[in-house]
């Protein structure tokens, strides 16, 4: 059972989703272009200036500045200095998921390749398009400034990045407010509603009250009802919180499949005080029950257990034969609701035919 109560919620939700759209928004082609270009004038203009004689060649042992060879050098470092700036701010969501530490070292593998690379290149094309051959000592000033201006780019790259993050957290933050506002205007209208559910079932209670199983059954429900109430002002929950709603739950399923539902519960105490989302676990369960075949032939068994950083739910898949009732939403709500509210990814498995999500409980 779904939580259809906490407006809010659902309002984040839509933020998150926001989030992942704008989250990782591309730096402009033509801005990249314009710095890729001024930086290949830049180092190109002095041969210019040497050409013209406009300044005396700074040592013999430098080439000669010819059309050829301003024209390869400009060409060549436009395309250079473009690659460089598109590996570091658009490409980088490609291992954006992985750590900071593995992110720096992909980072500097792939400027180091990069740079290797056009280093061959620039010393294999220069004497065929050129018709002329750079001499040692130049070749060495000339790949250090290339060097220079390279770190200088990745600077560069990065705030271009921040720059573009900062403008989607000013959007975000804008349409959370309004999206909160809708949410609180939501509650207030809704705030008759729980008054009244409460006193329908203390009535059903009343009219109940010689049938145990019923009036456990109202109880159960009661408190389900309250504690999804309660989490509409908050977004996390400890464990034990969440393992005492499921039990709730389960009782609920229980009452309708009987012995063909079991649940198997083995979570470390350590564990019981650290938060998730509301009603991460539950929902989690749910999808088993909603998407699983559960007869006296098939019995369902879902597991929930802790390991050294992870909660797990697990359970044997067992495909319905019948049509399944289902947007598909709630693992991905729940994800997004995780890295928002928690910054963490969870993980989602299907193999061996066992479904498997992990909650990171660190």
């Amino acid at each position: 059972m779904l939580n259809p109560v906490n407006s809010y919620a659902n309002a984040k939700n839509e933020y998150v989703n926001t989030f992942f759209v704008l989250g990782f928004k591309k730096v402009k082609q033509p801005v990249l272009r314009a710095i890729a270009l001024i930086v290949a004038v830049l180092l190109t203009l002095p041969r210019v200036l040497s050409m013209f004689n406009i300044v005396e060649q700074l040592t013999e042992s430098f080439t000669a500045a010819t059309i050829n060879d301003i024209v390869f050098r400009f060409v060549f470092l436009a395309f250079f200095y473009w690659a460089v700036l598109q590996c570091n701010t658009n490409l980088r969501f490609l291992y954006e998921s992985y750590s900071t530490l593995v992110r720096y070292l992909l980072t500097i593998l792939l400027n180091i390749i990069l740079f290797s690379g056009a280093i061959l290149l620039f010393a294999y094309l220069y004497p065929v398009l050129t018709e002329q051959s750079m001499h040692k000592s130049e070749q060495g000033l000339v790949y250090f400034v290339y060097f220079i201006i390279l770190l200088i780019l990745i600077f560069v790259s990065r705030v271009l990045r921040y720059q573009i993050i900062h403008k989607d957290d000013i959007i975000q933050n804008e349409l959370l407010k309004q999206q909160k506002l809708h949410a609180e205007l939501a509650a207030l209208k809704n705030q008759i509603n729980p008054h009244f559910l409460f006193n329908s079932l203390n009535s059903l209670n009343t009219l109940v009250r010689d049938n145990r199983e019923a009036i456990t059954f109202v109880n159960k429900l009661s408190f389900m009802y309250r504690y999804i109430l309660q989490s509409g002002n908050q977004d996390l929950a400890t464990v034990q919180e969440e393992l005492e709603f499921l039990e709730s739950y389960v009782h609920l399923i229980k009452r309708r499949y009987r012995d063909r539902f079991t649940i198997t519960i083995d979570v470390e105490d350590q564990w019981m005080n650290t938060t998730v989302p509301i009603l991460a676990i539950q929902l989690l369960v749910e999808n088993a029950v909603k998407h699983n075949e559960i007869s006296e032939n098939l019995p369902l068994h879902v597991r929930v257990f802790s390991t050294e950083k992870h909660l797990v739910v697990e359970n044997k898949i067992q495909p319905r034969n019948t049509f399944v009732d289902s947007t598909g939403n709630g693992l991905a709500n729940l994800k997004k609701r995780y890295f928002l509210l928690k910054n963490r990814q969870i993980v989602i498995t299907n193999k061996n035919k066992v479904f498997r999500v992990k909650l990171p409980l660190n």
